[in-house]
């Protein structure tokens, strides 16, 4: 029985063409390779598997090829290209620096460059990691990276540059390794599939793809689990059962229901999610997903912006159609905003709950803006009264509310209207004057219910009560005061400041819960800023003498006698 060799070794590239989607970097070291400009040290940088380790090698076996293809590739038939693919190679030294970060470890390695190689042109050393040397290293390292012998050639390779000291990044050429699409990692499992006699469904090697985050041996690695776990064929089920990835159907789903305003079913599909182990935040991150996609299909020219397979996206353009752009981007607001105080949140399912409520009533008759010309009509409508009101002027009717049970006020009806008003609408015909005209004066009913001091007292604390909840300052202010009822109805209280004076807003509030609660509209209210009392001034010596002296006159006397003299 033959050792099993995962894929991600299995189907390590060996040439420069076979480096899935970094076309850029192969195609520099390529240039560079054939045009003999090579640099004495590289930095290889990036995310973990996107091929650093791999170009490294491929470009050190190609260096040292003794019969280079025309195309710039190893030939795999010389004795420098069987050594290295024997791991048997003296001319290509692998360093991990993660377990080889000392300064005896560089001094050693600074001792081997002296020897120049045995077979082929360069002497080449790959240190892996290399930010997990010590300070101490790398400064021992700086003056053999510096000026090595022509003969010797360093590949750094790190996942964390930030970690290298500047001194080691100047004397290096930096080449950054980006991560890998989902399309390309798509397209190599499919190779490899092909190659392993395995069936796959497309969807679930997306599922896979998107899954590595764009490291490539991160997918060829799940990829062998899925293998391993369900055979030679690969379905999309199997994949989101083993990865514990949530259906992109329960995000249709939701998504219809909260487009159709249906909360039942809403809550019903969160539900079942929640039971299948699913986590709330990992909900509502897929769920912004989903409406990000939706979003970008809004134009043709995002499409390509959604990394997800073609009948995916087929699904994504339909559902697409039918959610207004506006209620996507509230959406997105506010699932956003359930995604960042998710883990504040001591109920945290309520919380989810409310926030896809709150999607819900995000219906397109509610909100959204709907056609222009359904939106133009009222401006339309808005003309024709304008007209009639021209042509049969209005007559002012007299107007008699009727009487409360609980209590039969006094009304009385003010004849004197208020100053006309002119319409600045413009009329029909175009002419500005004709369409400005006097509005009829509405007859506006009084109604001056008496009512007693300790009855306005208790409003007045009533009042407190109820407007807490408002503004809890204004109602904590006015609890200090003490209202007293004055003539013709008006109300005044004595404040220590002007401030809640000047508070119209609020004010407002008091006045019209002072009419409607004593059954009066004619209630005045009167604030009056209180005086402050005089503050009291500290008396001087002179002026503690002259008070001791008024009270006891022999001090005066005592003074004179005695000769004494006063410093104030």
């Amino acid at each position: 029985m033959e050792n099993f060799i995962v894929s991600a070794r299995k189907y390590r590239p060996a040439t420069f063409d076979m480096v899935v989607g970094q076309h850029a970097i192969t195609s520099t070291l390529k240039n560079a390779i054939r045009n003999n400009i090579l640099a004495q040290a590289f930095l290889f940088c990036g995310p973990r598997g996107v091929g650093k380790t791999t170009c490294a090698r491929i470009m050190a076996k190609t260096i040292n090829c003794l019969n280079p293809s025309p195309e710039i590739e190893a030939c795999d038939k010389c004795e420098s290209c069987v050594s290295f693919n024997r791991s048997a190679s003296f001319n290509i030294h692998e360093l991990d620096a993660a377990s080889n970060n000392s300064v005896e470890d560089i001094r050693s390695l600074v001792d081997q460059v002296r020897i120049p190689p045995q077979i082929g042109k360069y002497k080449i050393y790959i240190i892996d990691e290399v930010h997990m040397l010590s300070q101490a290293a790398f400064n021992a390292f700086l003056k053999t990276l510096e000026e090595p012998p022509a003969y010797a050639k360093f590949i750094l390779a790190t996942t964390e540059k930030h970690k290298i000291i500047p001194t080691i990044l100047s004397r290096c050429q930096i080449f950054d390794f980006k991560r890998i699409t989902v399309e390309d990692i798509t397209r190599h499992l499919s190779f490899v599939a092909d190659k392993e006699h395995v069936q796959a469904d497309p969807e679930a090697l997306n599922i896979i793809a998107q899954k590595a985050d764009g490291a490539l041996r991160d997918a060829l690695s799940v990829f062998d689990q899925m293998v391993s776990f369900s055979g030679n064929s690969i379905s999309y089920q199997d994949v989101i059962t083993n990865l514990n990835v949530l259906d992109y159907e329960y995000y249709f789903k939701v998504v219809d229901a909260m487009l159709a305003n249906d909360i039942s079913s809403t809550l019903i599909i969160l539900n079942e999610i929640i039971d299948n182990g699913f986590d709330g935040q990992h909900f509502i991150i897929g769920l912004g997903s989903h409406l990000r996609n939706l979003l970008v299909c809004k134009d043709a020219a995002t499409i390509g912006l959604m990394e997800v397979s073609e009948s995916l996206r087929e699904r994504y353009g339909a559902q697409s159609k039918r959610c207004p752009a506006e209620f996507i981007l509230k959406a997105l607001e506010l699932n956003n905003q359930c995604d960042i105080q998710y883990k504040n949140s001591n109920n945290k399912r309520l919380h989810l709950e409310i926030t896809l409520l709150q999607i819900c009533n995000l219906q397109p008759n509610q909100g959204i803006s709907q056609n222009p010309k359904t939106a133009q009509q009222p401006k339309a409508a808005a003309v024709e009264p304008q007209t009639t009101v021209r042509q049969q002027p209005a007559t002012v009717t007299n107007y008699t509310p009727q009487p409360k049970p609980e209590a039969e006020p006094q009304i009385i009806v003010r004849e004197v209207a208020p100053p006309p008003r002119k319409s600045h609408t413009m009329s029909i015909s175009g002419n500005d004057n004709a369409g400005a005209e006097v509005k009829p004066a509405e007859i506006e009913p009084v109604v001056s219910n008496a009512f007693d001091e300790p009855r306005l007292q208790q409003v007045w604390k009533d009042f407190i009560d109820w407007y807490k909840k408002t503004s809890p300052s204004f109602a904590l202010a006015l609890s200090r005061y003490e209202p007293e009822l004055h003539p013709d109805f008006v109300i005044a209280f004595k404040l220590d400041n002007t401030l809640i004076a000047e508070d119209k807003l609020n004010m407002a509030a008091l006045m019209d819960f002072m009419k409607k609660n004593l059954n009066n509209n004619q209630v005045v209210l009167k604030p009056e800023v209180a005086e402050k009392p005089r503050e009291l001034e500290a008396y001087t010596d002179k002026e503690k003498f002259e008070k001791m002296a008024n009270h006891r006159p022999m001090l005066r006397q005592l003074k004179n006698e005695l000769n004494l003299e006063t410093e104030f």
